[in-house]
Order: structure tokens, then C-alpha cells, then sequence
């Protein structure tokens, strides 16, 4: 293990590693639960995939940004620990696939040489932070969010209040009312304000909660027209301890925030937000405006020779894929990506082409493209030039030819059928037989490879997801068509609504019966979901319904795109979030765990941390005992009610007044000393009780066999 951890500055980091090779030896040995072991890796961005024996690794990127230097690190991860690929996600990360369990500790540690975290990419968690790309250089932004994006991320970073959440936690920050970062769909999503206040312009943000995509999108809902941009963190903050205390723990298809904010009402939900602020660490952050983002710009270097062949292409891409950014001079590039992949050989060309003639940052974007940045408008040229020679310059970034797509059954436990190979299917149609669309930006076309929307197919314009159909004993792959969804702007969006469901091999005709039909009956200037509002669901059903029909099926419609064999759905279990783990001893000794760390953070003086590590392990505790009375616990005030129920009333605790009370004294306290020492206190002593309690049961039940 030291061989590979030696180099690491970090020695928080160091430790997170070293424990992560310690609990997988654990694991291979049977001396740790699977359930636990699942928990624990998700966290730690280590996904398993559809194949068995190896891993998905999920790099996390703040906003989506990298330099050249770290893009060429991954590259050279990737190619000794996965297969040559880098996969590029619509949260702004990067994917490497097939990697071994084993070799995990070491490829975290050597992406830690370059800042580069995996921490809290999947699981239970916030995961990363995403922003609008353009950030920092678009000529609408009232002001740069990217130190917000920033803040935030490092702020959530192994924070106590957010590693074990029933379910995922997902923010974003917008750069203006276009909302390219699309808050709508997000927990909490921020977009930039100016106000005059006593005639100074002060920073703010619109606020929106509550969006979430997968099986039930729901779209969410404005909170603030403008909060002040200190409060943004502890908002967060303080939403996200409600959303630990109140989510739901056992069914994770109802674990999400929108459906706490669903059941209990936005007023009941901000009643308890208020209750939770004097338990915060800070009450205002003040993110550091003097703080530089702007990335290293290029040195003076002369254009070398190069030749465009095609005059026509690259006046398309001109008009696509580079617009001026708010810094004269300067131009942003869109790299279009197909299927979000860029192999590790391609990267290689790529890095030393923005590092001579853009500025030394790259970003992912939401649509699994590249943004470049800085570059001269001279330049645009020969970086056209050395783009299209490694196939990176097709025009049409953004347009109804660039399909967003997850990778589906290509890798993922829960895909159905498939969707990369049916993504560049449908890019292909488009280009062929609708080259002119390479310029509509209003039509987006999206797919997922199940119903869970990581292609974001819930709120496309045109949108597929992985289904299949019945056909006397047969089963053959299906999509599940969407329509009508999309962006509005400034924190609103629209959630696509389902049509039918066709075999997967007739999707293509879906396309086309659906912008033949746009393009002979839109009117005058009308956008595409104008379009569909004017003429209604039922328009598109009727119109697309001989498509669903499947009694002239033929040997083909059982196979496929991007397979030879026929179908058969092979289902995992999915893994977008941690697993419960509900064995006693586990438990109790999670909670032993917890006040661990809570003694830590104490002695450093983090008394909010270790006030919440007690928490966590009070609830720990006592969902130990009720597991031990086959009481189903969901969630974590349930689990204190239930304690009060079936344990205090019963005498067998005793809580003055009660358990309750007793536990959710942390948001009533301001987070200092004496505070802390005697909550942990009383959490430590709980332990003991339940420990001694648990003990006595084994024994009476031993005397009664």
C-alpha cells in the first residue's frame, strides 16, 4: 500500500485510500458485508457494471473542469487501468470502464497527484457540483458563478451531513436565464442576480428546489427571486439536513428530495429548513471574489501551416460551434462528442492543440461535449484544421444532430436496450436526410437505455428510453418515445410526456414521421414544443401509432441496434445510490464509527462536524434496537418516533423528555464546545446502553433455547 500512497500531499486523502484498500481486503476475505462493502465503494466513485468482476471508476469534476495536464493524466490512467476510453456524462464527469476492484486504491491515488478526486461521485452523496460551462466567459452572465460552483463542491466534500443520505443530492449553478446548467432538474439550483440595494449592486441568486428527473421527473420549484449570495451554502446546507432527517430510507424509488418536498409542502419544508440554522457551522459564506478562475492563457506562438479541404464545413462549424465570449477578442469552441467518448489516443492530440492555442481549461458539458476557451479569432482556422483531422470538428454542436445518450446496456446494470449505437443511428438520419437541422438548436434529441434518465431523455424535445414489448413468448427490445420536453429558462423547464412504445428497429421512422410532420405543418417561426402544444398528445399518438404494431414483426425487430444475436433483457440491480444496510451489529458498530470521527473533529476544533457524527450515530443506535423488534424503519425521524414508541414507553430507555427531544437538540444549539462534548456524550452512552441491552436479550434468548 505504501508504494502507492507515498506521493500523496494530502494525508486526508491518504487515509480515505488507505481505508478503501483496507475494506476491500476485508471484503474479499467475508469479514465484510457485500450490502456494506456496495456502500462504502459507491461512495467512493467505484460503480459496478453489467459485466461481472469489474468496475466502473467515476472521476469527479467540479463544473466539468480540467486542464490539459490532467486530461493527459486520465488518459494515461485510463489506459493502464480501464480500456483506452474516457466517457464523458451529463453530470459533467468522467467514466473509465472495466476496471478491477482491486487496482482501485491505486488508480484514486494516482489521480490524486493531479488534484483529481473520485470522492463522492456516486452513492448516497452530493454528488458533483455542475455549472453552466460557459461560466466565466458567457456575454449574458451577470457575473462569473464558477467560485460559487467551487465553494460549494469543496465545502460538501466529505462533509458529515451528506455521506449517508436516503438518495443522491445534486445542485448546479446557471450562468444566466438561459440556464444552460439546467437547475430545473436539480435539488437546488442557483441562477445570477444583480439588485441595487441603498444604490449598490449587490450579487444574489434565483433559487429553485425540488427538480429531479429518473422514473417521475418532477420539475422544480422556485424558493428565492434573490437570496443574497452568502446565505447560498448554508440554504444548502440546511435543506439537505432536513432531507437527511425526512427522506425516505427503504424505498429508494421514492428516496429523492422532490418527494419530500412532494409530501410535506414547500411551507412544511422551509418551516424545518428555519429549524435547522442555528445547528450550522457558518450562518453566512462569503465566497472569495478576489479569487481568479480565469484559466492560463496561451503564450504568443505562430500558426503553422495547414490546409482546410473543406471550405463548406468549416463556415457550418463557424456557425455552430464558436461563438465570441464576453472578453473581446476571444472565442469559445463546442467540440462535439459523439456518444460522449474520446479515446485516450485522440486526448493526446487534443491537449497540446488547446494548450498552444486556448487557454489551459477544458470543460465537459452537459451534452457529453468539450468547451474551449480563449481562443483568437485568427486561430479559429487551423484549430478547425487540426479538430476535423482528429474528427472532432462536425458542426451541429447542440442541434438535433447532437444525441445525448447514456451508455445504456453497453455497461450499465439497469440498461434495457440500447442506446449509443441507436444515438449515432439517429445522428446519421439526421445528417443524411436532414442536413439543414445541423442549425436548429430549439429540437433536442436524448436517450437512456432505461427509464432512469441519465441520458436525460425526461426532458427532451425528442426523447427515447430503453424499454421492450411482448410478442407471444418472445420479448423484443422496445423504446418508450417521449415528446415536448425541454429548457423554458430562468429555473423553468418542461417534462417531456410519453407517447407510445415502439420496437427499438422502428425508432428511427419515429424521428422521421415527427420532423416530416414539423416541417410540413409548424407555421411561421413556431418552435418545436409551440408546435406540439398546438396540436396535442393524441395528435402525436395517433400519428406515430401503426409504428407500435407488432404483428408483421421480422427477424430483425428481435435483435438489437448494435447487437447480432437476439434480444433477451438481462436486468441488474442498480447501483445510482448506496443500499441499506439493515443487520444490528453492523449498525452498532457503524455508530462505535461515527463518534470515532466525532472525537476526531472535536479535537480539531469542527464541533458542527462532530456534533453531526453523534447524530448519525444516536440514529444508528437506536435503528439497531428496532431492526432487533422487526420494526421497519424509513426514516430518520421515523426511526426517533419509533424509538420513543416501541423503547421509551416501554421503559426499557429512558430520555428526558424523550428520545425524540433528546436527539434533535443539535438544531437547537449553536455548534460550540460545550455543546458538543456533551452531546457526544450522551450519544456515547447510548451506545453503551444499547450494546448492554442487545447483550442481555442474546443471553435471555439463549436461557429460553
Amino acid at each position: 500500500m505504501q508504494s502507492f500512497t507515498s506521493e500523496i500531499d494530502n494525508p486526508i486523502v491518504e487515509r480515505d485510500i488507505i481505508e478503501l484498500e483496507k475494506k476491500i481486503r476485508q471484503y474479499r476475505e467475508g469479514k465484510l458485508q457485500e450490502d456494506k462493502f456496495k456502500s462504502l465503494r459507491l461512495a467512493r466513485g467505484i460503480y459496478g457494471q453489467r459485466q461481472l468482476g469489474v468496475q466502473m471508476v467515476r472521476i469527479k469534476l467540479p463544473f466539468g473542469r480540467l486542464t490539459t495536464k490532467q486530461l493527459l493524466h486520465i488518459s494515461d490512467i485510463s489506459d493502464e487501468y480501464a480500456t483506452g476510453n474516457l466517457h464523458l456524462t451529463t453530470r459533467q464527469d468522467i467514466q473509465l470502464h472495466f476496471v478491477s476492484l482491486d487496482r482501485t486504491p491505486e488508480l484514486w491515488a494516482k489521480l490524486d497527484r493531479e488534484d483529481i478526486t473520485i470522492r463522492e461521485a456516486c452513492g448516497n452523496t452530493v454528488r458533483n457540483v455542475t455549472a453552466s460551462p460557459e461560466a466565466g466567459i458567457d456575454p449574458n452572465e451577470p457575473f462569473d458563478v464558477t467560485p460559487y460552483a467551487d465553494a460549494t463542491f469543496r465545502y460538501f466534500l466529505r462533509n458529515p451531513v451528506c455521506q449517508e443520505m436516503g438518495r443522491k443530492f445534486k445542485i448546479t449553478f446557471s450562468s444566466s436565464d438561459s440556464d444552460t446548467a439546467m437547475t430545473y432538474i436539480h435539488d437546488v439550483g442557483f441562477i445570477p442576480k444583480l439588485q441595487e440595494v441603498n444604490g449598490e449592486t449587490v450579487r444574489g441568486f434565483k433559487v429553485v428546489i425540488g427538480g429531479g428527473l429518473g422514473a417521475q421527473p418532477m420539475l422544480a420549484q422556485p424558493l428565492y427571486d434573490f437570496l443574497p449570495e452568502d446565505q447560498a451554502i448554508p440554504l444548502i446546507e440546511n435543506i439537505i439536513r432536513v432531507f437527511d432527517r425526512y427522506g425516505e430510507r427503504t424505498n429508494r424509488n421514492k428516496a429523492r428530495f422532490k418527494y419530500v418536498l412532494n409530501k410535506l409542502g414547500l411551507e412544511e419544508v422551509m418551516r424545518l429548513v428555519k429549524e435547522e440554522a442555528a445547528a450550522l457551522k457558518v450562518h453566512s459564506f462569503e465566497v472569495d471574489k478576489t479569487a481568479d478562475f480565469t484559466p492560463a492563457l496561451p503564450a504568443p506562438k505562430p500558426i503553422p501551416d495547414f490546409v482546410i479541404d473543406n471550405t463548406e464545413k468549416y463556415g457550418s462549424w463557424l456557425k455552430t460551434n464558436v461563438f465570441a465570449q464576453k472578453q473581446e477578442g476571444y472565442y469559445g469552441i463546442y467540440v462535439k462528442v459523439p456518444t460522449g467518448d474520446v479515446s485516450t489516443a485522440t486526448a493526446r492530440q487534443l491537449a497540446p492543440l488547446v494548450h498552444d492555442f486556448a487557454a489551459d481549461e477544458i470543460r465537459v458539458t452537459q451534452n457529453q461535449g468539450l468547451l474551449l476557451k480563449y481562443v483568437k479569432q485568427e486561430a479559429l482556422p487551423y484549430f478547425f484544421s487540426q479538430l476535423d483531422a482528429l474528427g472532432l470538428a462536425a458542426p451541429g454542436f447542440n442541434s438535433v444532430a447532437d444525441v445525448t445518450t447514456c451508455p445504456g446496456t453497453d455497461t450499465c446494470n439497469l440498461g434495457i436496450s440500447n442506446s449509443t449505437t441507436f444515438a449515432k443511428v439517429l445522428e446519421d438520419v439526421i445528417i443524411s436526410e436532414y442536413p439543414e437541422l445541423i442549425f436548429n438548436t430549439d429540437i433536442k434529441i436524448k436517450i437512456s437505455g432505461c427509464m432512469n434518465s441519465c441520458g436525460q431523455h425526461g426532458i427532451s424535445n425528442i426523447g427515447f428510453h430503453g424499454s421492450s414489448l411482448k410478442s407471444g413468448k418472445s420479448v423484443l427490445p422496445a423504446l418508450q418515445v417521449l415528446l415536448g420536453g425541454g429548457t423554458v429558462g430562468n429555473g423553468e423547464g418542461r417534462a417531456a410526456q410519453k407517447i407510445l412504445k415502439v420496437p427499438a428497429k422502428k425508432a428511427t421512422d419515429v424521428l422521421r414521421y415527427v420532423i416530416n410532420d414539423y416541417k410540413a405543418n409548424k407555421q411561421d417561426n413556431e418552435r418545436f414544443n409551440d408546435y406540439y402544444d398546438r396540436q396535442g398528445k393524441d395528435y402525436f399518438y395517433q400519428m406515430l401509432k401503426p409504428l407500435a404494431d407488432i404483428s408483421n414483426l421480422t427477424a430483425d425487430d428481435f435483435v438489437d441496434w448494435g447487437h447480432q444475436d437476439a434480444y433477451a433483457p438481462a436486468i441488474g440491480v442498480g447501483e445510482c445510490a448506496g443500499v441499506i444496510i439493515d443487520l444490528v451489529a453492523t449498525l452498532l458498530y457503524e455508530s462505535d464509527e461515527k463518534l470515532e470521527w466525532a472525537a476526531e473533529a472535536l479535537e480539531d476544533k469542527r464541533f458542527a462536524d462532530a456534533i453531526y457524527y453523534g447524530y448519525g450515530s444516536y440514529i444508528s443506535t437506536a435503528k439497531a434496537l428496532l431492526l432487533g423488534k422487526d420494526v421497519k424503519c424509513n426514516t430518520q425521524i421515523g426511526i426517533m418516533q419509533d424509538f420513543d414508541t416501541h423503547f421509551v414507553a416501554t421503559g426499557e430507555f429512558t430520555f428526558e423528555p424523550d428520545f425524540k427531544s433528546t436527539v434533535t437538540q443539535l438544531n437547537q444549539h449553536e455548534p460550540d464546545e460545550e455543546f458538543a462534548r456533551a452531546y457526544l456524550e450522551g450519544a456515547l452512552l447510548f451506545l453503551q446502553q444499547a450494546t448492554s441491552y442487545r447483550k442481555r436479550q442474546h443471553e435471555l434468548t439463549a436461557v429460553a433455547q
